[in-house]
């Protein structure tokens, strides 16, 4: 039973990907000669992985075992924070919610060293705003 599940999310994922690499990134994502990067290169690039992804676990099937309610639970949580997150970035932008955004979800998965936290929350948000805002030229939510 489990083998024929993973095949169906498998292909479910697969399909997925290419419903986003050859209709919604086409339609969907603006072309522009601005920058030395096609702006959906990553986004192709990004469905592809997924493609391969979901073909891999077509063919070998994971075997895994029921998760324990209490990281269900912790799951929710995660992509609950997420969500809003992302909600509240688009109200009130990148620089100001991602890095407390970043820590929250650190916090969430267990995280404790204060390197990893330091790295996560302010050195990887800035990374992001200094290569799309700066060398891609693109905007971020609220960025300028």
């Amino acid at each position: 039973m489990f083998f024929l599940t993973d095949r169906i999310t498998g292909l479910l994922i697969a399909i997925f990907g290419i419903t986003l690499y050859w209709f919604i990134i086409p339609n969907y994502v603006d072309s522009s000669q601005s920058s030395w990067l096609r702006p959906d290169t990553i986004p192709n690039a990004t469905c592809l992985v997924t493609i391969f992804c979901g073909l891999v676990l077509v063919i070998k099937p994971s075997s895994h075992k029921l998760h324990a309610f209490s990281t269900i639970c912790r799951a929710g949580l995660f992509f609950m924070l997420l969500a809003v997150g992302l909600y509240v970035m688009s109200l009130v932008g990148f620089v100001y919610v991602a890095p407390i955004l970043a820590l929250s979800l650190m916090l969430t998965i267990g995280e404790r060293r204060l390197f990893w936290l330091t790295i996560g929350s302010v050195a990887i948000p800035f990374t992001i705003w200094l290569l799309v805002v700066r060398v891609l030229e693109r905007s971020l939510p609220g960025a300028s």
